[in-house]
């Protein structure tokens, strides 16, 4: 099993909820319960920064389209870079719904 420095038996618990969601009717329910509009915002944000930064695109680019600062532009591609291939394997989860 992957180990992760987060790890703690409440993060546990609070990811295993997630992973019981059915739906976006009900992930929209739970996050907007645990999460302000912002704090969501700015995780899609990142999301899409990352989606971005994996097809090419520049900062530049990548700020005029989505309004993030290229501080969190390098912080997300310090992750694509050194992370722990996190968004790379929900990316690859998802292309392969298409």
């Amino acid at each position: 099993m992957y180990q992760s420095k987060l790890q703690t038996p409440e993060v546990d618990q609070f990811l295993k909820g997630i992973l019981m969601l059915e739906d976006l009717e009900e992930a929209y329910r739970f996050f907007e319960d645990i999460c302000t509009v912002s704090e969501l915002r700015s995780i899609a944000q990142r999301f899409d920064v990352a989606k971005m930064l994996r097809e090419g695109m520049t900062y530049t680019s990548i700020a005029e389209k989505t309004g993030a600062s290229t501080a969190t532009i390098s912080r997300v591609n310090r992750a694509l870079q050194f992370g722990c291939d996190g968004y790379r394997l929900v990316f690859d989860k998802l292309d392969g719904q298409k």
